[in-house]
């Protein structure tokens, strides 16, 4: 079995770190939010330059603005974006393969060229207060009037809400069918009078995390995704898009790296790199991201194949959520008290990243399916074991 790329790939490879070294800005490399008021407007200029050279959608048809390049460039461009924290849509990433498979003409029309000029900036309203990791106990309705659907509801962890221009979005729309039927799914104006945004203060303290209030809400029958009531079954192509694998295992990737630099570093914390508990630490941390990696690259060669990567999927995000939280977990214990620092002239290596890496990556092991569901998944669709 051969793991290595083509001589094309890394080709390509190359050509996407210049890109990135000579466009993206110093800040933003170095770990800085993109999505802040300071970097915004830097992280979508950039945003849009990947647009135009057809990167966004480096896998789309061509008539959508992509390239119809093969997932392993797919896979290449994103892992080398996420890697050096280029801001990168990744419900675009989620919402168009749905799109492809499930959506109608004027929907793949209308919505996957916008997206890949980055017209279109993306969030997802799937969790609820009460429907989280169990996302088929949503409550937030969508009632038949007309050519119309109306949205009532609340939305909760709405990543990047008060930015985003639209989002697709999971309702009730029978509410006396089993709760994983009776599902539609929607794209949806984020400028369609109703609909609220509020922050969700966090630990990591950038405004990232929103809730969304839907009142009477109107949203057009053609914005439905797949047919009525069953959304859940288009959902599911969805989540198995956001669990692939590649963006956990380059931002670990990245984190290690930090914490490698950081412990043979003269920097508050550093100069630890010989000393043999860290090194072991280390070296394991070395093998465990080399599995992690081909994981991906496993559910990467099955989308190549035609092959539904559900269980597999699953298997991935699992493994490289809490890898890259037993990463920054173990940096933090190594570096001691200065990895609690955050960014400041102080902070190890002065960027403040281990701080910041492990406050962001505990609740990564919670979205896109807690690591506990993700072990019902394994269980149930992978292994075909009983429900307990």
């Amino acid at each position: 079995m051969n793991f290595l790329f083509s001589g094309e790939d890394e080709a390509f490879r190359k050509e996407v770190r210049a890109f990135i070294d000579a466009e993206l800005s110093p800040a933003i490399m170095a770990g800085e939010d993109p999505y802040t008021d300071e970097h915004f407007e830097d992280a979508m200029a950039f945003r849009r330059k990947l647009g135009e050279k057809k990167w966004i959608g480096i896998g789309w048809p061509e008539e959508y603005g992509g390239l119809g390049a093969s997932i392993t460039a797919q896979m290449v461009f994103r892992e080398e974006m996420i890697y050096h924290h280029a801001p990168l849509d990744p419900q675009a990433y989620q919402l168009i393969p749905a799109l492809m498979a499930h959506g109608s003409d004027y929907l793949k029309k209308r919505f996957i060229p916008g997206t890949a000029t980055q017209e279109m900036f993306w969030c997802v309203g799937f969790s609820e207060p009460d429907a989280g990791s169990d996302l088929a106990g949503l409550r937030t309705t969508a009632t038949r009037d007309g050519d119309s659907f109306i949205i009532n509801g609340q939305k909760l962890w709405t990543t990047n809400a008060h930015r985003a221009n639209w989002i697709h979005i999971l309702t009730r729309t029978d509410t006396q069918a089993p709760k994983h039927r009776g599902m539609t799914y929607f794209v949806l104006d984020m400028n369609t009078p109703g609909i609220t945004v509020e922050e969700v203060p966090t630990m990591v303290e950038n405004h990232r995390t929103n809730q969304v209030f839907f009142d009477n809400v109107r949203v057009p029958v053609e914005n439905i995704i797949g047919e009525e009531n069953q959304g859940w079954y288009v959902a599911t192509t969805t989540l198995d898009s956001e669990r692939s694998g590649i963006r956990e295992v380059a931002g670990a990737s990245r984190a290690f790296d930090e914490i490698a630099a950081a412990v043979h570093s003269a920097s508050p914390g550093g100069t630890r790199a010989w000393d043999p508990i860290v090194r072991h630490k280390m070296a394991d941390l070395a093998v465990q991201l080399q599995v992690g990696r081909m994981l991906a690259y496993r559910v990467g060669w099955m989308q190549q194949e035609g092959k539904p990567p559900t269980a597999e999927s699953s298997v991935t995000k699992l493994f490289n959520t809490e890898l890259h939280l037993r990463i920054t977990r173990t940096g933090m214990e190594m570096l001691g008290l200065y990895a609690q620092v955050m960014p400041g002239s102080r902070a190890v290596l002065g960027s403040g990243a281990v701080p910041h890496d492990y406050l962001r990556n505990i609740p990564n092991t919670i979205a896109a399916g807690t690591s506990e569901v993700q072990r019902n998944i394994i269980a149930g669709r992978g292994l075909g074991l009983p429900r307990g």
